[in-house]
């Protein structure tokens, strides 16, 4: 702190010293108006140095799964320096899926039977060309969980793959139900609270290549989704690990938090009309069983919910869903090593909901908290195109997860 008030006092000195020699022009001359753009520069960076670039905070409920992510994933403790040009909440969240690039990925397209007699789309990228992983059968696997309208051309879920090619990993992204162009053969979609299309993947990849080791990451409601699955599951799983990013862990929470009037514009009713338009798509299946003329009608996700998700999945009311679907109830149950990373200013997965005590309560817990990076937001540097902090985070515990996954046997 005594560098960095050294310095200011420095940059102020400096800066009144050429204000007092400057050139003597009028109100709106070069000189004045290069004072002023040298003023405010001066003080935004100020700002942005004190008030936005901070180091995240690390919590775990355990010593040994703390020290393990301070020494294998060295950016749990580097400073995250935001776009300086872009850091708020919602400015992140929204310029994105424009800014960051979609790097080209071809998938190979798999269509599983469902229990139900449904069908699930899940799209790979096999890495044959692994060079420090040659022979498929035990190349590790990396299963992504996209957000609520999310597919597997995501720009996150992209970056996921490129970084996972990187290290020589194998690749699948679970589609959800009817998003991704397949059709939908039975009148059933999806929710983060129901997990049997989870299990019957996860099921799938374990027979298919029994011999490779298995880790996932979840994003948005796909995070909650993988959150819901570990807590019920509990130590009948093989996943190896697994990162969430962005989840909303209280459910009711995070729909008031939407419900608020800029984020209500921003994002809740752009998201309705994406979920309506996905109940659009499959009509004629789903109209035999729900009132979908009602569901067009809603202006909300919760409303949504109210008229077609709580109903699709057998729940007495809304509140009933939301409360199953929050992941905060099940976080004691984990019993696999689970990273969390969510900014404070997420509008979506409100600070105030961010289940730090529940972390602090489970070994096999560890949420990183960032000051900013909105909702899968997180970008960082002058032009965060190629990568953001989420994309580091991602690829650090990911390798730490899949090569050095026996020091975490036991975290108790």
């Amino acid at each position: 702190m005594i560098s960095l008030d050294f310095n200011f006092n420095i940059l102020t000195r400096d800066l009144s010293h050429y204000l007092e020699n400057q050139v003597k022009v009028g109100l709106f001359g070069s000189g004045v108006g290069l004072s002023l753009v040298l003023g405010f520069s001066a003080a935004y960076t100020c700002y942005y140095l004190i008030s936005v670039a901070k180091k995240p905070q690390l919590i775990s409920g355990g010593k040994k799964f703390y020290h393990f992510l301070r020494e294998q994933c060295p950016v749990v403790s580097e400073t995250y320096y935001p776009t300086f040009w872009c850091w708020e909440s919602r400015i992140q969240t929204l310029l994105r899926p424009f800014v960051t690039a979609k790097p080209g990925v071809i998938y190979r397209n798999e269509l599983i039977k469902a229990a139900d007699g449904g069908q699930i789309s899940l799209d790979w990228f096999d890495n044959d060309d692994s060079l420090s992983h040659p022979d498929p059968a035990t190349r590790p696997t990396v299963l992504l969980l996209p957000g609520l309208t999310g597919t597997s051309r995501e720009s996150y879920i992209l970056h996921m793959v490129q970084q996972s090619r990187d290290l020589g990993y194998r690749c699948v992204v679970f589609n959800n139900r009817g998003v991704s162009g397949e059709t939908l053969l039975t009148p059933r979609t999806y929710c983060a609270a129901n997990t049997e299309d989870l299990e019957t993947v996860i099921e799938h990849i374990q027979r298919t290549y029994e011999a490779a080791p298995l880790m996932a990451a979840g994003v948005s409601m796909g995070g909650m989704m993988l959150a819901n699955y570990l807590g019920r599951k509990g130590r009948e799983t093989c996943l190896k690990g697994v990162v969430v990013f962005s989840a909303g862990w209280d459910v009711f929470e995070c729909t008031a938090s939407l419900e608020k009037p800029l984020d209500r514009f921003l994002f809740n009713s752009y998201l309705t009309s994406c979920l309506q338009a996905s109940v659009h798509r499959h009509r004629p299946v789903l109209e035999k069983c729900y009132d979908i003329d009602h569901v067009m009608k809603a202006r909300t996700i919760r409303e949504f919910d109210e008229r077609f998700t709580s109903i699709m999945f057998g729940y007495p009311t809304n509140d009933d869903y939301y409360r199953d679907a929050s992941p905060v109830h099940r976080l004691k149950s984990v019993q696999v090593p689970m990273l969390c990373l969510n900014a404070a200013d997420d509008v979506f997965s409100p600070s105030h909901a961010i289940p730090v005590e529940a972390v602090k309560q489970n070994p096999n817990l560890a949420m990183l908290i960032t000051h900013h990076g909105g909702h899968i937001g997180f970008l960082e540097g002058l032009w965060p195109r190629q990568s953001t902090y989420m994309d580091r985070v991602f690829k650090q515990f990911a390798k730490a997860v899949i090569e050095q996954g026996n020091r975490l046997k036991d975290l108790s």
